[in-house]
């Protein structure tokens, strides 16, 4: 509070003006609480524990590297395994012998195993309605010469279709004939199809397929059979989870099974518990049925389960870690770069607007020459030689970034170079350098305040950008625009998509909403309005 009262009534007014937006307000401390949090990340999400006490010694794997020798006597000088290591009996079983791990147990770069996500063992058993299907080829006189599980239209065995009449059984419409005919005259002849009912009430769809000229006229043709789609084609499913106890039914048709046939079905889960099953065939109620068994396998990404609330990564790598590692990335590339383009931009826009004539000429030039360079080509052929890296990214969009605030310092200065007190203190014999740091730079600060939230957000959006396009942090860093990148390669896996959208899209509203306080803060016409 003394350092409060210790500053000018104008600041201490601009204060007050941010104070009076609480969203501002708000916003403000929210962004810095969630910054101080992801520079502790350690400490909340790591695979590393806090502390270990091992036979009356303390030790810090989070700040120091300990081999496996250290805790097992191995002679194996790898990292341990913390987490299999507190499953051993030397600390399983000695409560003198302690693991410390933070409160979520998975870092930002750990690969977890398949074996460590706690799934249930699901089996969805679907119910896929099929259509038998069958064809006959008849010669001139419709006498059927072979058949290919044609027999069900007729009611007899496919070896005993052979030298029947095929016209003894359907009452081909006049289409379907006049189409057979032409096929044996070697015409032209379009597809065509009839829905017919047999002289047994078999309902079947008739069909012929295209036909063109060939050298010689076909000794038979080939007429189809296939039965009407059923009324209620939808599939129907059962899904058994852990001991092949049903938990949702969505199959009316499972209880006109038979107990063979479930017995079956019951048989065949269990065994695509473990392995492949291929796909079953029953007929119900007189309709055929595909029998299918799905077991939701675990492969990356996968979906958010128990220990794991946002999902996990293509690389097995859990996003809420990655998530809130790729908080403090963002923010402290973006506080970085916001403090060096401003500072460079504050510099020359200075020096330009406080000596004019020739040497702001001739830099104005220089920065709209350098400003018509394009940054991303630029970023491109950087990276392909010295290769990604946070801070060549940093240097790269840094020496671009700072050419905007010095507009406006430079329009501040030549403003403010010929008021009366920098005459004055030019008189006294002040060196320039003290004039523009002392005197003229104080006074023109407010846009590089005003600007600076935004410059923020355009930061953060800008990694955010060049990471999705791969040109942005080196892998395996955790970020943002990596994780979106993987949700445009895995178009299933919506957690890729929703978590890092939202914490980009909750920072940047939070920065946004700090940029409008200051705005107000600094408005010298707040309440003005025209006449």
């Amino acid at each position: 509070m003394r350092i409060y009262y210790r500053l000018n009534p104008i600041t201490r007014k601009r204060l007050r003006r941010f104070r009076e937006l609480r969203r501002a307000d708000w916003s403000f401390w929210a962004l810095v609480i969630l910054y101080l949090v992801s520079l502790i990340s350690e400490l909340l999400c790591n695979s590393n524990p806090l502390y270990v006490r091992f036979e009356g010694k303390l030790f810090f794997p989070i700040f120091k590297y300990y081999p496996d020798d250290t805790f097992t006597g191995s002679g194996n000088k790898t990292r341990p395994d913390y987490k299999a290591l507190s499953r051993l009996p030397i600390f399983a079983a000695n409560p003198d012998n302690t693991i410390l791990f933070p409160p979520f147990r998975y870092g930002p770069f750990e690969s977890i195993a398949q074996s460590a996500i706690d799934v249930d063992d699901e089996v969805v058993v679907s119910l896929m309605p099929e259509s038998r299907a069958g064809t006959v080829n008849v010669d001139r006189d419709f006498r059927i010469a072979r058949s290919q599980t044609g027999g069900f239209f007729f009611g007899v065995a496919d070896g005993e279709l052979e030298g029947r009449v095929l016209t003894d059984h359907w009452a081909l419409p006049e289409t379907i004939l006049a189409g057979v005919h032409k096929r044996f005259r070697n015409e032209t002849a379009p597809a065509m199809s009839a829905d017919l009912l047999s002289n047994l009430g078999t309902k079947a769809i008739v069909s012929l397929s295209r036909f063109n000229p060939r050298r010689r006229p076909p000794p038979t043709v080939r007429v189809k059979f296939r039965e009407p789609d059923p009324m209620d084609s939808g599939v129907q499913t059962v899904i058994f989870t852990g001991g092949l106890n049903i938990t949702k039914l969505h199959a009316v048709l499972w209880d006109q099974l038979t107990d063979a046939d479930k017995n079956t079905v019951i048989s065949n889960v269990h065994r695509r518990i473990d392995a492949e099953v291929p796909d079953t065939r029953l007929t119900i109620a007189g309709q055929n049925y595909r029998i299918v068994y799905t077991k939701r396998d675990i492969r990356f990404p996968f979906r958010p389960v128990k220990g794991h609330p946002l999902g996990i990564d293509s690389a097995g790598r859990d996003v809420f870690a990655r998530v809130l590692y790729g908080l403090r990335t963002s923010m402290t590339f973006g506080l970085l770069l916001v403090v060096f383009s401003m500072v460079l931009g504050i510099a020359i826009g200075a020096v330009q607007g406080y000596y004019g004539g020739l040497i702001d000429i001739t830099g104005q030039r220089l920065i709209e020459i350098w400003s018509a360079l394009p940054f991303l080509y630029v970023m491109i052929l950087l990276a392909s030689v010295y290769g990604t890296s946070f801070l060549l990214l940093l240097f790269c969009y840094g020496i671009f970034n700072w050419i905007g605030i010095s507009y406006y310092m430079r329009a501040e200065f030549l403003r403010l170079r010929s008021q009366p007190f920098v005459e004055a203190a030019k008189c006294m014999g002040v060196p320039n350098l003290k004039i523009i740091v002392r005197h003229i730079l104080p006074n023109s600060l407010v846009p590089v305040v005003t600007f600076l939230p935004f410059s923020l957000v355009g930061a953060i959006g800008v990694l955010t950008a060049l990471d999705y396009l791969g040109y942005g942090l080196p892998p395996p860093t955790p970020s943002w625009g990596d994780l979106l990148k993987q949700a445009q390669e895995f178009r299933f896996a919506w957690w890729l998509v929703l978590y890092p959208s939202l914490a980009l899209f909750i920072v940047m509203v939070l920065t946004v909403f700090v940029g409008e306080g200051v705005r107000t803060a600094f408005d010298p016409k707040r309440f003005s309005r025209m006449e």
